[in-house]
């Protein structure tokens, strides 16, 4: 599987402090996608389930994962390392939300149907920039969220009635991640901003 990074505690892109899981890879091509630099797969982000695994599990030993995001990119461009992979994720949480860039219609509930019976909460749907409009989880309103699991349906409905989006950045060695769902402006403010304190940001983490 090819995976860019793994962050936590993720506290911006669904409830609890998660760890959220970048893959990369992605053909969508959305115009002013925040990640473009996981379009493209890459040698050095190739790894294995087991190797994800054991980082994670050596962040639960001393941390408590609420639950898991995955984003990317596009997660279902890799369905087998999904299959492979969200298995292990649900033994530690099974909480686990997962963004994609294609349309939840019948033909990928059916195609994906052993995913998604691990999925707890679906967000769907291309990023429009013309549509980013702060909506809550969603980087434009043409996306939906859909909750397919009952056992945490009441959690959810709860914290996206109370919600609203924030960023969280993490620290790198040479700059910095920005994770959350962003305002159409904010590459162009962040840069400002950066510019006029003479630093560089890295990498986006929004989906």
């Amino acid at each position: 599987m090819n995976v860019a990074r793994l962050l936590y505690p993720v506290k911006v892109l669904g409830p609890g402090n998660r760890m959220g899981i970048w893959f990369a890879g992605c053909t969508h091509g959305c115009h002013g996608c925040s990640n473009p630099e996981l379009w493209k797969k890459k040698p050095e982000y190739e790894t294995g389930c087991d190797t994800i695994m054991k980082m994670i599990k050596s962040v639960a030993r001393t941390g408590k994962i609420d639950g898991f995001t995955l984003t990317g990119g596009e997660p279902f461009q890799q369905q087998e390392a999904l299959r492979e992979l969200l298995p292990h994720l649900a033994d530690i949480s099974d909480d686990i939300l997962v963004y994609t860039g294609f349309e939840y219609d019948e033909d990928f509930r059916r195609e994906n149907a052993d995913i998604l019976s691990y999925v707890t909460v679906l967000i769907d749907g291309r990023y429009i920039r013309e549509r980013n409009r702060n909506c809550f989880l969603r980087g434009s309103d043409n996306q939906r969220i859909s909750i397919l699991q009952d056992r945490h349906r009441e959690r959810y409905l709860k914290y996206i009635r109370e919600g609203h989006n924030q960023v969280q950045n993490f620290r790198t060695g040479n700059g910095f991640i920005s994770v959350g769902i962003h305002g159409a402006d904010y590459e162009t403010e962040l840069k400002k901003r950066l510019l006029e304190k003479g630093l560089t940001g890295q990498d986006n983490g929004q989906s």
